[in-house]
């Protein structure tokens, strides 16, 4: 009987940030830059929304680990065990922008991407001054992930606005 070369593990959202902030997830050092422009990042998250497919994710358990990178520009704890062949960019950007953390960009610079997205309308949109500055807009999705947020603060601090 063939040995089995793939196994699908099912991920939960939360479960694959945590693995990527101690480091089990990691890049094997040849993996190219994070290169994806911030209305792609946009977009992914726009598909998650709606319920879209956005793509299987591909790891790799080497016996020799020799030579990774982590993901954005956070310290890691552990060594790694799974490497992303596949879906580094989307992962990357799940990454970046649930917990705030810079990515590296081709240059070599970090770069924060901040989404922002509005309720009534239900649409997302790249951060920049217009929706920073429009009350419609949370300026930055990031902060409803951050774990000294309450939630209920920022439905009162949302809906405590004056009228549009």
């Amino acid at each position: 009987m063939a040995k089995t070369l793939f196994k699908p593990v099912p991920y939960e959202l939360h479960a694959l940030i945590q693995s990527i902030k101690l480091g089990t997830i990691a890049l094997p050092e040849i993996q190219r830059p994070f290169v994806w422009p911030n209305a792609k990042v946009r977009n992914l998250f726009d598909s998650m929304y709606r319920g879209f497919p956005v793509g299987f994710f591909l790891f790799w358990e080497p016996t020799d680990l020799g030579g990774t990178k982590a993901i954005g520009t956070h310290d890691t704890y552990k060594v790694a065990k799974s490497l992303v062949v596949d879906g580094q960019q989307r992962l990357t950007s799940l990454f970046a922008v649930v917990t705030g953390t810079p990515v590296i960009r081709k240059g070599h610079d970090p770069e924060t991407i901040e989404i922002s997205f509005n309720p009534f309308t239900e649409k997302f949109e790249v951060a920049d001054a217009s929706t920073r500055n429009n009350k419609q807009f949370i300026s930055n999705i990031s902060v409803l992930w951050d774990k000294d947020t309450d939630i209920d603060d920022i439905k009162d601090e949302f809906f405590g606005r004056p009228a549009f």
